[in-house]
């Protein structure tokens, strides 16, 4: 993980899906861990959906909530 990647979860927005267009730090848990069963698609979309399940199992969410905040900012 690089640092970036934890602004990216609060600034990209899903690509498809039945969830497409809502912020990947907003997606609900139960959808992160299909793709954790499932198996996340390649490239970085998967790879922040990784980092995101894994920062939503681990009830960390709110460390993003700095990040969120600095965002709406601007």
């Amino acid at each position: 993980m690089k640092p970036e990647d934890l602004q990216l979860l609060v600034s990209r927005e899903m690509p498809f899906g039945k969830h497409k267009g809502k912020l990947i730090a907003d997606l609900p848990g139960n959808y992160l861990n299909w793709f954790a069963r499932e198996g996340f698609p390649s490239g970085e979309i998967g790879r922040l959906l990784a980092l995101m399940q894994e920062i939503d199992h681990n009830g960390l969410s709110s460390l993003l909530d700095p990040l969120r905040q600095g965002r709406r900012k601007s």
